[in-house]
């Protein structure tokens, strides 16, 4: 239990230094320069972590009881920073704010209960920043087993939040009291801060933050990679509260169709989407509600961008989409991140674009959703009737034309009314082919060389030999759990066995590709971290593939096609 408390403070550190942080700097600045004595700063992140904790314990359930939409509190939370800034603004608004909370101080400049409902709403916008290791409160949450060890691993999650949150609120606090010129002007110091509460509303309700979070260093993905490392979700969930909470929102006892024989098979109500995080290709970006899926068929498609099984399939998923959509088929992508770059909405934005996806997709950085099906791999498809009842489950890559049968059969008995079936090539890989290569350290099992070091920049010679399917590093690499990065004379050698090879690749630089020692191309590494094609073909070869990277690319890991 004090390891969990231990790892939960830590991610919270991590999440209040992390891009995630940045909508709610300014009102946390502005608010504690806005007066209100020594204690208001103090005030404001005690609301903050008050309404953090309690809407991650109980807020999703309570929503979900009473109907209401997941977004909600974050809604509540925005519309109350508006209030708060226009009352900064216009100080007989701000008295006007103010009255119901008279009793709480004898002198209003002393009185720290604005600061507390400042801090209320920014802790209801601040939660879709909670990471991995809230999501096991989650589903504890959602499964109504909140226990003593639950509030106390969220609590520490919020405080180790509320720490460099604090720094920029007393900052804030401190640069408007240090002067005495700015004293002299504080009505119109309480306006601008008034502003920046505004401005903070304004950033988080346009989603115009993302694009900055996409800007900035990702420097804390190493930590909160090092985090998720400590375990997986289910594991932290069994820590929390044993195996019975997952299973509380899991299917339990489903078993899976024969993929060589797959039939529908009626395994109960469906799972639910939970807290999903953002919505792409809807309406304004909205959530889909239920009276959108009401009557129709629905294929859920759990996908990461940067998986190369799951960009196979994208195809397929698109073709049924433009094909069957106008007679009653939803599909509905729940990206669910495998690294912590796969989590910036900037990126999964992008990548939806670049991919073609034009069906909704809805964002499960939380994996609450992942966990609600009882999920298990990328990508996994589960197909609903139009009842509402989960009918069919297809793991992984391929049975396509199977699926499509399925699908033909839900949306109608007499198929003869149907549009005719899409005709996409299966380009599932039916040979034997190198297993995917991961190249950070927390999950580098095939190494040639000496044992690579979390957080430590050394020095590699290659190995002399190389087995098949293993790596091997040459010159200067710094690793940061879930990548290795190019410093000075940086290569690494793969010795693999398939058609086509692929490596995720991020920062920026260039990457020289070597095969069996002749020189065949290049690949330059730019924008958001993705899929990058190495090497193709037409049929399975063995190989020695060499890449020479120049400093500042990352390399994550190698598929293979």
């Amino acid at each position: 239990m004090v390891i969990l408390l231990g790892v939960g403070f830590l991610a919270g550190v991590v999440t209040g230094l992390s891009p995630c942080a940045l909508p709610v700097l300014p009102a946390l600045a502005g608010g504690g320069a806005s007066g209100g004595g020594k204690w208001r700063p103090l005030a404001i992140v005690a609301g903050m972590v008050a309404t953090f904790s309690a809407a991650t314990l109980v807020g999703s359930s309570l929503l979900s009881l009473v109907g209401l939409p997941q977004d909600l509190l974050r809604d509540l939370g925005i519309a109350v920073l508006f209030l708060l800034g226009a009352g900064l603004v216009y100080p007989p608004l701000g008295y006007l704010i103010e009255r119901p909370f008279a009793r709480l101080g004898p002198r209003r400049e002393h009185r720290p209960s604005n600061g507390l409902v400042l801090g209320a709403s920014l802790g209801l916008v601040f939660v879709p920043c909670a990471g991995p290791v809230l999501a096991a409160i989650a589903v504890v949450s959602a499964a109504h087993r909140v226990n003593l060890q639950a509030v106390l691993v969220t609590l520490s999650y919020a405080l180790g939040a509320a720490i460099p949150l604090l720094l920029v609120a007393y900052l804030g606090r401190r640069a408007a009291s240090g002067a005495k010129r700015l004293r002299r002007q504080a009505p119109l110091l309480r306006q601008a801060a008034g502003v920046l509460v505004i401005a903070s509303a304004a950033l988080v309700l346009s989603g115009a933050a993302q694009s900055l979070q996409q800007d900035l260093p990702a420097y804390a993905n190493s930590l909160d990679g090092r985090i998720e490392a400590s375990g997986t979700i289910a594991t932290q969930l069994r820590k929390l509260d044993g195996e019975e909470a997952l299973r509380a929102v899991a299917p339990s006892g489903r078993d899976l169709p024969d993929a060589s024989n797959p039939v529908l098979t009626d395994y109960g109500a469906s799972p639910r989407l939970l807290d999903i995080t953002a919505w792409f290709n809807t309406k304004n970006d909205k959530p889909l509600k239920a009276a959108d899926l009401k009557g129709k068929v629905v294929l859920i498609d759990f996908w990461t961008y940067s998986c190369i099984n799951c960009e196979r399939a994208l195809p397929h998923l698109e073709a049924w989409y433009r094909q069957y959509s106008p007679y009653g088929l939803v599909i509905i992508g729940v990206h669910t991140p495998e690294f912590a770059f796969e989590r910036v909405l900037g990126n999964v934005r992008h990548a939806v674009g670049a991919l073609g996806v034009s069906y909704p997709v809805a964002v499960d950085n939380s994996y609450m959703t992942w966990l609600s099906f009882g999920n298990e791999q990328w990508p996994e498809e589960y197909l609903i009737d139009q009842t509402g009842q989960l009918r069919y489950v297809k793991q992984g890559e391929g049975g396509y034309y199977q699926t499509e049968s399925l699908i033909r059969d839900l949306l109608g008995t007499d198929n003869q009314w149907l549009p005719p079936r899409t005709d996409v090539a299966d380009l599932t890989p039916k040979e034997p082919t190198t297993p995917e290569t991961d190249l950070g350290s927390f999950n580098l099992q095939l190494n040639a060389g000496p044992t690579v070091v979390y957080g430590k920049t050394q020095t590699f010679r290659f190995a002399a030999q190389i087995p098949m399917n293993y790596v091997s590093f040459a010159g200067t690499w710094s690793n940061n759990g879930n990548a290795a990065i190019a410093r000075a004379d940086a290569a690494v050698r793969l010795r693999f066995e398939a058609k086509d090879v692929y490596l995720v690749l991020g920062g920026s630089g260039k990457v020289r590709i070597l095969f069996d020692g002749r020189r065949i191309g290049d690949v330059t590494v730019r924008g958001y971290p993705r899929n990058y094609a190495i090497l193709t073909g037409d049929r399975v070869r063995e190989g020695l593939l060499q890449l020479d990277a120049t400093p500042g690319v990352a390399a994550y890991n190698f598929t293979f096609g």
